[in-house]
């Protein structure tokens, strides 16, 4: 177990928490009172919990409707995990390229776009965010628009 707390130690809520622990360390240093340092850790606690809410909120609705049937549990685990795997190229890739490009000194149009979409992930975070959303929203128009709701299981077996 203890490499796998290494490995979630890593994470990023894990680097947020020092660094907000950081903050509230050198703050107090310089004489700011006890109470108003703690205002930090409390915004943080509200923010990740409105976040996590909201987030298994949508997870309980999405795998509630894909448990409902096999078609759609299937159809649905297909269009999260491709649409996981595009995005995951895509940071990745951006985030290699950006450091080819500073590493090697590359200048120039996409260089140079490259290394501000890199030091600007919030940007690239609400572009992941409507990916997503465009997805859903295709997604559902195709299962619906092909009516696979209304493949029975049974056919799908024969078929395969």
């Amino acid at each position: 177990m203890y490499p796998l707390g290494v490995l979630f130690g890593l994470g990023f809520d894990t680097a947020s928490e020092v660094g907000l622990l950081g903050i509230a360390a050198v703050e107090g240093a310089k004489g700011l009172p006890i109470l108003d340092i703690l205002i930090f850790p409390f915004l943080f606690t509200v923010g990740m919990s409105l976040l996590d809410t909201t987030d298994g909120i949508l997870m309980l609705g999405a795998y509630g409707w894909a448990y409902v049937k096999p078609v759609r549990k299937l159809y649905y685990n297909m269009n999260v995990t491709l649409i996981s795997i595009v995005v995951a190229l895509l940071v990745g890739s951006i985030e290699a390229l950006s450091l080819i490009a500073v590493q090697l000194s590359l200048k120039g149009g996409p260089w140079d776009q490259l290394v501000d979409l890199s030091n600007n992930f919030g940007a690239l975070g609400f572009a992941i965010i409507g990916l997503f959303i465009v997805s859903w929203a295709g997604s559902t128009l195709i299962y619906k628009w092909r009516r696979y709701d209304e493949l029975d299981a049974a056919v799908l077996a024969r078929r395969t």
